[in-house]
Formats: C-alpha cells, sequence, structure tokens
C-alpha cells in the first residue's frame, strides 16, 4: 500500500521541560501568608509552564515539518504522481495527537516513575496511557487518510484497514516516541534538581561567609559604647546605639538576600560610616561619591561596609592623626568599578591571610564566578586601594 510509505520516516524527538516548583511547601506556611505566598509564585510558575509549552510546540512543529518535507521529497523522488499538498498537511498533522498528549506523558513520567520505583501500578499507568494514545494518534491519522486519500490509491483507503495496518506497522515507532517523552523528561528533571540543589548550597555557603563579617564591626562598636558610656559622653553613646538599632534592623532584614541594589547598599554604608563617625570624630574624614546613573546597579549584599570597616581597622586607627576613607563608582568597560581608598600605611606582610579580603573572594566567586574581580593593591602616591570589578546589571 502506498499508505506504508510513511513507516520510513524519522521520529521527530520530544522534548520537555519539567517545572517541579515548591507548590507543595506551602501547606507548612501560617494561613495568613497562605495568600500573599501563592500570589508571588504564579507569576514565575506560569511563565515557567508557558516556556515548557513553547518548547514541547517548538520540538514537535520542527519535527513535523521534516517528516512532512521529507515524505513529500521521497514521493517525488520516486515519481509518484498527485498532488504535493495535501500528503504534506497530512503528514504534517498526523503527529498531533502526541504533540497534545506530551504534558500530560511529561506529568505520568514524574508522577508515577518507572525506573526509580517500578511499581505494577506505575507500570499499569504508563501502558494504559501508551495504549490510548496511539488509539488516538491511529483514529486520527486513519480519517484523515479517508478523507482526503493523500497517497493517491486508486481504491480509496477504508478506515479500519488504514487503523489495523498503520497500527501494525507503527506500534514499534510508539513505543519509541513514548520512551523519549519519558526518558528526556527525568533527564531535564534530573537537572532541574541537581540546578536547585547547587543553588541552595551556593545560598547557605553565602550566609555563612556573610555571618563571618558581621561580629567582627558589632564588637567595635559595642567597645566604643561602652568607651562613650565610661566617658560619660551619654548623648553620643545614646546616638551611637539609635544608629547600631537602624544598623541592625536593615541587616536583619536584608538578610535573606545574596543582592541588593547600589542604592540600598551605600545607605547601608551611610549609616554604618555615621556610627564610626561617632567612634573616631574629627579623626576619620569619609566620602562617598557614585553617579547616580548606577545606583540601581545590583551588587552582592553586605559588600562595601566590611571593605570600609578594613581601610578604618588597617589604615585609619594605624596613625595617631587619623586619615580618610574614599569610595567612589564607575562604568568602566561594561563594567561596576568600586574603588575603596584610604590613605593609611602600606600593606602589612600578611594582607592575604585577612579573613575579610578572603571571604569577600569567596563570595564574589559563589555569586559570579570569572565575571567579578577584586584587587588590593598600594598606590603609588601612598595609601591602599581595594578594586571591586562586577556585572552591570540593573537590581530586580
Amino acid at each position: 500500500m502506498q499508505s506504508d510509505r510513511s513507516l520510513g520516516r524519522k521520529v521527530p524527538r520530544p522534548e520537555t521541560v519539567h517545572c517541579s516548583g515548591s507548590t507543595a511547601h506551602c501547606i507548612q506556611w501560617p494561613a495568613s501568608e497562605v495568600g500573599g505566598k501563592v500570589l508571588a509564585m504564579s507569576g514565575p510558575v506560569h511563565a515557567m509552564a508557558s516556556r515548557k509549552c513553547l518548547w514541547i510546540a517548538g520540538v514537535w512543529l520542527g519535527g513535523a515539518l521534516f517528516d512532512a518535507t521529507q515524505t513529500v521529497c521521497i514521493m517525488q523522488a520516486e515519481g509518484h504522481p498527485g498532488a504535493r499538498l495535501p500528503l504534506f498537511g497530512v503528514e504534517f498533522v498526523s503527529w498531533l495527537p502526541w504533540a497534545l498528549a506530551t504534558p500530560f506523558i511529561s506529568w505520568l513520567a514524574l508522577r508515577f516513575p518507572v525506573f526509580r520505583s517500578a511499581t505494577v501500578k506505575n507500570i499499569g499507568v504508563h501502558l494504559a496511557t501508551f495504549a490510548v494514545v496511539s488509539a488516538v494518534y491511529e483514529t486520527w491519522y486513519s480519517l484523515l487518510q479517508v478523507m482526503f486519500n493523500p497517497w493517491h490509491n486508486k481504491r480509496w483507503p477504508t478506515f479500519l484497514d488504514t487503523w489495523s495496518v498503520s497500527l501494525l506497522y507503527q506500534i514499534l515507532t510508539f513505543v519509541i516516541v513514548y520512551a523519549l517523552i519519558v526518558m528526556v523528561t527525568l533527564f531535564v528533571d534530573t537537572l532541574d534538581r541537581m540546578a536547585r540543589q547547587n543553588e541552595e548550597l551556593s545560598k547557605a555557603q553565602l550566609e555563612a561567609l556573610r555571618r563571618q563579617m558581621e561580629p567582627h564591626f558589632m564588637y567595635n562598636a559595642l567597645n566604643s559604647i561602652a568607651g562613650l558610656v565610661r566617658d560619660r559622653s551619654h548623648e553620643a553613646a545614646v546616638n551611637m546605639l539609635v544608629g547600631l538599632s537602624e544598623f541592625l534592623r536593615r541587616a536583619s532584614e536584608d538578610s535573606h538576600r545574596a543582592q541588593v541594589s547600589l542604592a540600598e547598599e551605600v545607605e547601608y554604608l551611610q549609616r554604618y560610616l555615621d556610627i564610626q563617625k561617632v567612634r573616631f570624630g574629627a579623626n576619620l574624614q569619609a566620602s562617598v561619591d557614585i553617579p547616580a546613573e548606577l545606583l540601581d546597579v545590583e551588587v552582592p549584599n553586605l559588600l562595601l561596609q566590611p571593605l570600609v570597616e578594613n581601610a578604618i581597622k588597617h589604615g585609619i586607627t594605624k596613625r595617631v592623626a587619623g586619615g580618610a576613607v574614599r569610595v567612589s563608582g564607575a562604568s568602566e568597560g561594561g563594567k561596576l568599578c568600586l574603588r575603596i581608598y584610604n590613605d593609611g600605611p602600606g600593606l602589612p606582610k600578611d594582607w592575604q591571610a585577612h579573613t575579610g579580603i578572603g571571604n569577600l573572594r569567596t563570595r564574589l566567586d559563589i555569586l559570579y564566578g570569572s565575571g567579578s574581580g577584586l584587587e588590593l593593591r598600594q598606590t603609588d602616591t601612598g595609601g591602599v586601594e581595594v578594586v571591586v570589578t562586577l556585572p552591570l546589571k540593573k537590581a530586580a
């Protein structure tokens, strides 16, 4: 039969993108938070579902186009008479049932796994689904053959003959298609879970490193407040306590965020400098010069304050007369360049062993990999400068 020529066609490789969000965790939230959480999640979930459908549609569309074109070219090469357009159209839309069933099969592959836990129930669900989809495909394909006779057979095809013969020759193809959908789904799901695990691990490492930096400032601030109290500088002590309270409140509110806008980071730094000015008085001259157009750039949370703290600790406090700390920012070569300068003495011999610098390098590696840079150098005019280079990316 001419209709058997479709047996040699290549089956399009189906691909799926599984979206296994954390919606199940909503049962752990307090009732008052569920509405907000669900609304916050709805956007990303819908976007991921849309991307999944677009991937499925794109892969099947490409496969169907290739199959239909190949079939028509083969028939033309063999000199088969008849119109090409009906044949192309029938072959193109013949895979529609499998394309429509792909999201459901993908869901079943994750809901009823056949590799990790191949129970009788799971296997039975997949066998039943396979049978139903195959039957629907054959019904659809047979109707197209009966309506259009795209192969131009002298004897017009009948539904039962076409259905039985096509199923006999196509059953192995259907097994391959179903297996590909399941395997690609599991493969993509494995990659997705690994990516989420790596992301969570990076967040945990980042938080641990961030926590190592905070005690230094806390100890110094509390010691300064104690000194002001001993000196009976009560107003200065109260002002410093208020500033420290605001500083810690902001740190607590943003502790879950790995990245913030540069404007937020500058505001956080200003609170820190206000506290330090109470501590050092006229011995500390501090300035922050960052263009307004860069304030919405994304930077690591708690980036500037530890660097300025190091500048004060290892630079300003080493001089009896104090000194100056200057923070500046600029866009250079398509990247954000932040400079923290102090006019104190040169670099100590063991500067590479300082925990703050090592922790910051690790944080930058976790967040940006090779897309960031950190350089600590002694300037020609005296003093020490830290240069941090980051991708020029707008904060969300």
